[in-house]
C-alpha cells in the first residue's frame, strides 16, 4: 500500500469515527417522551427553557395518557407522560418497577359555545347529565334554575369527549362517578369510555377545544389552559361544599391540601376544601426505576435522572404563567425521594 493510499485510508477511518462519536454524542444529549396532553403546554416551556440552560433536548409528543403509557411500556421512549395514576394491570404490563412523579397540577373545565358566552354555574349533578346525555338543551329548567340571570338560547346541547386513550377524561371520569351514582354504574371510570350514543370524540385536548369553539351549542371537557388560550367560556363547577368555584390557580391549589403517599398516587377529585376546585388533578411522569435496559447508556439514564429533578425544582417557575398550580413543598420531597431512587445497574443514579 502506498503511503498515499495509508494516509487517505487512516483519515477516512478518524473521519468514521468522528462522526460515530458525534452521532452517539447527540444521542445521549436528547431524551424522548410522549402522553398525556394535558401539561403540554407547560412541558414544552420547561423543555425549551432547559434546552437553553443545558444543552440536552427533550423530544415531548403529546399522544394522551394511554398513548404514553403504552410507549413507556414498550420501551420507545425515556419517560411517558399521564394525567392518571398506572392501574395495577398496566404495572405488571410493564414488567419491572415503574416509577411516578408529580409536575404540577391543573383543572378540568366544562367548555361550551353560547351566544354571549355567559359564565354559568353547573351544578353535580348538571355536569353529569349533560354527558350522559338526559339534558339535552341549553334551556333546560336544572340549567335556568341554577343561572336565573342568564339568557339561555333553546340550543340543543352537542357533547365532545376525547377519543383518544386520555388522561383528561381519567379525571373528568372520576369525578363524575363520585358525584354521581348513574354514571358510576352506567360510564364508571376510566382513560377511554363507551360514551353515550351520538355524541362526538375528537383527540386531544386541542381538538375537544377546537371542535366545541367552532360549533354553536357545543359543550366539552379541556384542561383550563386549552380554554383560556382559546378564549372560551367555562363553567363555575359547585363543589362539596355547596360553592360555586371558578377554576383558577388558587382554587386548584386548596383542592391539593391532602397528604400525599410516598408512590404519589392520589385523587384531588370532588375535594373537602370548602375553596377548592372540585375536578383538579395532578400530572404524572411515568419511568422505569431500573435504566439499564435495553442497551440504555448510564449517561442517558443520568441525563434522565438530572432532567427529573430540575422539573421539579427550578422547572416548577414556569407552572403559574401558564395557569397551572406548581407542586406543594410536600410533593417536590416525595418527588425528589422517588427520583433519587432511581438506579443503573442497581446502584442510584443521584445522591
Amino acid at each position: 500500500m502506498s503511503v498515499r493510499l495509508r494516509r487517505f485510508c487512516t483519515w477516512v477511518l478518524a473521519l468514521g469515527l468522528l462522526f460515530g462519536s458525534t452521532s452517539l454524542f447527540a444521542v445521549e444529549r436528547e431524551l424522548i417522551g410522549a402522553g398525556a396532553t394535558f401539561p403540554q403546554p407547560l412541558y414544552s416551556k420547561m423543555f425549551d427553557a432547559y434546552f437553553q440552560q443545558n444543552k440536552i433536548k427533550v423530544n415531548y409528543q403529546g399522544i394522551g395518557s394511554g398513548g404514553g403509557i403504552n410507549q413507556l411500556t414498550k420501551k420507545t421512549v425515556d419517560f411517558g407522560g399521564t394525567d392518571a395514576f398506572m392501574t395495577a394491570k398496566e404495572l405488571q404490563a410493564a414488567g419491572a418497577a415503574v416509577l411516578h412523579i408529580p409536575t404540577c397540577l391543573g383543572a378540568v373545565v366544562v367548555i361550551y359555545n353560547l351566544p354571549g358566552n355567559p359564565k354559568l354555574n353547573l351544578t353535580q349533578d348538571i355536569v353529569a347529565d349533560i354527558f350522559l346525555g338526559k339534558i339535552n338543551k341549553w334551556s333546560d329548567p336544572r340549567i335556568a334554575a341554577a343561572n336565573p340571570k342568564a339568557k339561555l338560547p333553546g340550543l340543543p346541547i352537542s357533547v365532545v369527549h376525547r377519543a383518544d386513550g386520555s388522561g383528561t377524561t381519567y379525571i373528568f371520569s372520576e369525578y363524575l362517578s363520585k358525584v354521581s351514582n348513574e354514571w358510576k354504574e352506567k360510564i364508571g371510570t376510566g382513560k377511554s369510555l363507551n360514551w353515550p350514543a351520538g355524541q362526538i370524540g375528537q383527540k386531544g385536548n386541542p381538538g375537544v377545544a377546537g371542535y366545541v369553539r367552532q360549533t354553536p351549542g357545543a359543550v366539552g371537557y379541556v384542561e383550563l389552559l386549552y380554554a383560556l388560550q382559546n378564549k372560551m367560556a367555562f363553567g363555575k363547577i359547585r363543589n362539596k361544599a355547596g360553592v360555586f368555584i371558578e377554576p383558577t390557580r388558587t382554587s386548584v391549589s386548596a383542592a391539593a391540601d391532602v397528604k400525599i403517599p410516598d408512590d404519589t398516587n392520589v385523587s384531588l377529585t370532588d375535594t373537602d376544601a370548602k375553596d377548592g376546585y372540585p375536578i383538579s388533578s395532578l400530572t404524572w411522569l411515568i419511568f422505569y426505576k431500573e435504566q439499564s435496559y435495553g442497551g440504555r447508556s448510564k449517561a442517558k439514564a443520568e441525563s434522565l435522572a438530572k432532567l427529573l429533578h430540575w422539573m421539579v425544582t427550578d422547572g416548577q417557575k414556569f407552572a403559574e404563567p401558564l395557569q397551572y398550580s406548581p407542586l406543594s413543598k410536600q410533593a417536590v420531597l416525595k418527588s425528589l425521594k422517588v427520583i433519587k431512587s432511581m438506579t443503573y445497574g442497581g446502584v442510584p443514579l443521584l445522591k
